[in-house]
């Protein structure tokens, strides 16, 4: 473990969601919120406006449904991470992929014939534009 790892590991919760948040964030952390073992902190970090491609991928990865409904929001996604979503094995995600204009028609047509009645009445809404709010000192997130 490198004593920039030791430092962030030793960081409280809350000073860790901090930095997640951070308009400043040191690149050398974005690793550690990236792989954090603590949901709200990557739930934070996923929700930056600032993600790189490679970090959408990982975040997209995550076991927890709710990283992956974070990500789904977004309107960079590629076209396999757009299916990814359309298809996740949670309702939820693909609730809120059902909003995203990136959707085709195809897909958009899959999700209404979703069997989550939710899923559906968000596909039924059509695209729904990216919002984004940015308090003092934190960067652009994702709402």
């Amino acid at each position: 473990m490198s004593e920039l790892e030791r430092q962030y590991k030793s960081l409280s919760i809350g000073e860790r969601m901090d930095l997640a948040l951070s308009a400043d964030l040191p690149e050398a952390y974005r690793p550690f919120l990236l792989r954090d073992q603590w949901m709200q902190i990557k739930c934070y970090f996923a929700r930056r406006l600032d993600l790189r491609p490679d970090e959408v991928t990982a975040l997209l990865d995550d076991q927890d449904h709710v990283i992956r409904l974070c990500i789904a929001k977004r309107h960079d996604l590629t076209p396999e991470q757009v299916a990814r979503c359309v298809t996740d094995r949670d309702p939820n995600v693909r609730y809120f992929v059902a909003r995203n204009p990136l959707l085709s028609e195809a897909q958009r047509q899959r999700l209404l014939e979703d069997e989550d009645e939710l899923v559906r009445a968000a596909a039924r809404k059509g695209p729904r534009e990216l919002r984004v709010r940015q308090r003092p000192g934190q960067a652009e997130v994702i709402r």
